[in-house]
């Protein structure tokens, strides 16, 4: 039985992002450009869980995500867990949840809005339903389910 356990090695420094929906993980490294950011990179994808029955876990060696990215995570996997580690141990947890206001982070998807044409303006929306996680812009009002999102 010990055999067929999956064994990740432990980082010394970085961020540890658990109970990412599963099937979410390759797109978050996407949206957050971890990809590009040049350190070692864990992706587990469909990993068991207690919590969910499936899961994806991202481990980021030497980096740790900053306010807007956690704010990105929480759009793209609300409930996900942010584990920083510093010398090999949990330094801070943060539980992820969607901010009840949203600016900067995503476009409206309506190409009229003020959002869209007038410089310096930047995107604004609140979060008007947190079991489905609908967000709304404050100029148009224009409603955007999470799986339409484009971020900027």
């Amino acid at each position: 039985m010990s055999e067929n356990l999956l064994k990740v090695q432990p980082i010394r420094n970085g961020t540890v992002i658990d109970h990412i929906r599963a099937g979410r993980g390759r797109k978050i490294l996407d949206i957050l450009g971890l990809s590009k950011s040049g350190t070692t990179i864990s992706l587990l994808v469909n990993v068991q869980s207690k919590k969910q029955k499936r899961k994806d876990m991202i481990k980021v060696e030497d980096r740790e995500l900053d306010e807007n990215e956690i704010e990105k995570l929480a759009l793209l996997s609300p409930n996900a867990r942010v584990n920083i580690i510093r010398n090999y141990a949990v330094a801070e947890k943060k539980e992820v949840k969607i901010p009840s206001f949203i600016s900067s982070i995503v476009h409206c998807p309506n190409e009229n809005c003020i959002s869209n044409n007038e410089r310096g303006v930047s995107s604004n929306f609140k979060l008007i339903d947190e079991e489905t996680h609908q967000i709304q812009c404050t100029y148009c009002g224009r409603k955007i389910e999470e799986d339409k999102l484009n971020f900027l």
